[in-house]
């Protein structure tokens, strides 16, 4: 038997319970899956919509779940895995359409897994989960564009929530000089302390803006969409790139090709759930190079299994900072 936020659909409603399981209930994998005794998980915000029903990102039900995970293999069926191994996963649809991470033990396919990093915990690992992971593929995007420390301010919106944090901290170590974007002002020490120079108001972003406005960033993660993306876009110097991976304001893009056909601006769309098992690999080989494993406790609060449902609404709400680590065995 094991522990797991199971949502459920059927006559009575919507509804997210910790439930005790069988093993049996677990998923059937037909070729190469592997069982992993989990040790910690996440609160993403997809996560916090799946939990409290507000946006349909469960297909299947039952659903655990959970889009990270972090543990140790305790069958596998996998050429790449054997018992004993520590892993981790990031996305693939688990949580959505595959039984995830909110649980003590998972079964998976090994595909999906990639090896956890030696400079880590698990908690650790979890404490940077698709999050941080996703912050990296935004930073390595930004590289690949040609975005280097010397060409300007990079700006980073939603810089208080859980991709915002690690990004901050990221390009701070990489020599960036780093502008924060928030709605709350009282994390503004916060976000000085992960290395950004300046804090600003998401008021000046969140409304409509002009089709180009001036010149300011050099590059910029945002995790936000609608009128902040837009508006980001329309302050991007010439040839400056933009990598968008969230949609915490909406998922409309109210803008014009002004920024992309007047000043050369590219937009980067960043995707962390089915991103290639090679890029996931550079990306936590970064992680474990570039981002400093004591600044996770600052942007870290861990729960046990059974907080994960009262804390969810409140992530929905803006009202949590940084990383949700779940101890699933609490």
């Amino acid at each position: 038997m094991f522990k797991a936020i199971l949502i459920r659909k059927d006559d009575q409603g919507y509804r997210a319970a910790l439930e005790s399981l069988d093993d049996d209930a677990l998923p059937v994998i037909e070729t190469g899956g592997v069982t992993v005794r989990v040790s910690h998980s996440t609160l993403n915000y997809k996560d916090g919509l799946a939990i409290t029903g507000r946006s349909p990102v469960v297909r299947q039900f039952p659903m655990v779940p959970g889009i990270d995970l972090a543990g140790t293999v305790e069958a596998s069926e996998h050429p790449d895995w054997a018992p004993g191994d520590a892993v981790v996963l990031n996305g693939w649809g688990v949580g959505e359409t595959h039984w995830g991470g909110l649980a003590q033990r998972a079964r998976l396919k090994g595909d999906w897994l990639v090896p956890l990093p030696e400079a880590f915990t698990p908690a650790q690992a979890m404490a940077i989960g698709t999050a941080g992971y996703t912050a990296m593929l935004c930073v390595m995007a930004l590289e690949r564009q040609g975005v280097r420390p010397e060409q300007g301010e990079v700006l980073v919106t939603g810089a208080a929530g859980g991709v915002g944090s690690v990004a901050v901290a990221l390009l701070n170590r990489l020599g960036y000089t780093v502008a924060a974007v928030t709605g709350r002002p009282q994390e503004a020490d916060y976000l000085r302390e992960l290395g950004a120079t300046t804090v600003l108001d998401r008021a000046e972003f969140a409304s409509p803006g002009k089709p180009l406005a001036k010149e300011r960033w050099a590059g910029a993660v945002d995790a936000v969409g609608s009128h902040t993306l837009a508006n980001v876009c329309a302050q991007m110097r010439y040839r400056g790139t933009v990598t968008a991976c969230g949609l915490a304001g909406g998922m409309d893009f109210p803008a014009t090709v002004a920024p992309f056909i007047l000043r050369g601006v590219t937009l980067v769309g960043i995707d962390s759930v089915m991103c290639p098992r090679a890029d996931r690999l550079v990306a936590w080989t970064r992680l474990a190079r570039d981002l400093d494993p004591a600044l996770l406790a600052r942007i870290t609060r861990e729960i046990g299994l059974t907080e994960a449902l009262d804390v969810a609404p409140a992530l929905l709400a803006g009202q949590v900072r940084g990383r949700v680590v779940v101890d699933v065995h609490r």
